[in-house]
Order: structure tokens, then C-alpha cells, then sequence
């Protein structure tokens, strides 16, 4: 059975780090056999970003220009994704954010980049990017009731707790 810590503390109020918790109820007769950490490495780069708005790129036919919102600025982004639409809630990386080559699989630093002539201040992300997933047809769609400027850590990382049940 796997639990979010997320989840859990809509239910229980507990200050334990995830791994004294695991101890505590291993030591309570359920067995976790393991404790997964989702996000924690994103560090404060990559946010939930708003697309403002969204316009053709001049030099190129598959691109698009996403002016997106952070709440606190507005950067000019790159896009080559076919499902970027105007008014969705993405997650964005700022340059020199630590994310994951789509193709490599390696670790790689996001560095600002100039796209056929016009300059991108980031990267919208797909699951693959953000170690999420293998899913890279696509940037992530966040829900309508995202937080603008939030630290992606803070909306999507958690912890989760696999716990065995044991027959006794």
C-alpha cells in the first residue's frame, strides 16, 4: 500500500521526518519497505507558471512564443510543444535549473538559450524533463487551481510511504 505523506497529514498532524515516521510504524508492526521521495531536487528554478499569452514564432513554423507569468515577472519562452495553449498552468524552468535530458537521460543545466534569432528565458517542462515520468510528447498541464509562483517542491514534491501489511 503506498501513502502520501501529502495525503496523511489532511488526516494526522505529525512533525517526523519521513524516514523516523517510517521507523515508528515499522517498529508498529507494519513493514515500510520503502520511502520514494517525489521532487525535493528542484530547488527554487522550476515554478507553476501561467501562459499569458501565445503567438507564432517568426522564423520557424513548429515553434511558439509563450509570455508567461510567474507573479512576481513575466518571461519569454520558447516553445515547441504541441499541446501549449494561452491561459493553461505549466510548469516552468528558469535558466539554471537542474533537469533531466530527454534524450540522454543525463542530468543537464538549463542555460539561456536563443531559438532562430529570438531568446528563450526557460523551458516549459514535460514529465521526462522533471524525472516524472517517460512521457516527453507534451509539456505538463497543471490543474486551473495552481498557484501562480509556486515552487513546484512545494505543489507537487511529497513523499510516499510503501508499506507492506503484514498477516499478523
Amino acid at each position: 500500500m503506498r501513502v502520501s505523506l501529502k495525503w496523511l497529514r489532511e488526516y494526522v498532524d505529525f512533525d517526523l521526518a519521513p524516514e523516523d515516521l517510517a521507523h515508528r510504524l515499522t517498529m508498529a508492526g507494519l513493514e515500510v519497505s520503502a520511502v520514494e521521495k517525489i521532487g525535493g531536487d528542484w530547488g527554487d528554478t522550476i515554478l507553476v507558471g501561467h501562459v499569458r499569452e501565445l503567438e507564432q514564432h517568426p522564423n520557424a513554423d513548429r515553434l511558439k512564443l509563450a509570455t508567461v507569468d510567474l507573479g512576481t515577472e513575466t518571461l519569454k519562452i520558447v516553445c515547441g510543444a504541441p499541446n501549449i495553449e494561452s491561459g493553461q498552468k505549466i510548469v516552468l524552468a528558469r535558466v539554471g535549473s537542474r533537469l533531466t535530458d530527454p534524450d540522454s537521460g543525463r542530468d543537464m543545466t538549463l542555460k539561456a538559450a536563443r531559438i532562430r534569432g529570438v531568446v528563450s528565458e526557460g523551458m516549459v517542462c514535460s514529465e521526462r524533463e522533471l524525472g516524472l515520468g517517460d512521457d516527453h510528447t507534451g509539456i505538463i498541464v497543471l490543474p486551473e487551481d495552481a498557484p501562480v509562483g509556486t515552487l513546484l517542491d512545494n505543489y507537487l514534491g511529497d513523499v510516499v510511504l510503501d508499506i507492506d501489511i503484514t498477516p499478523n
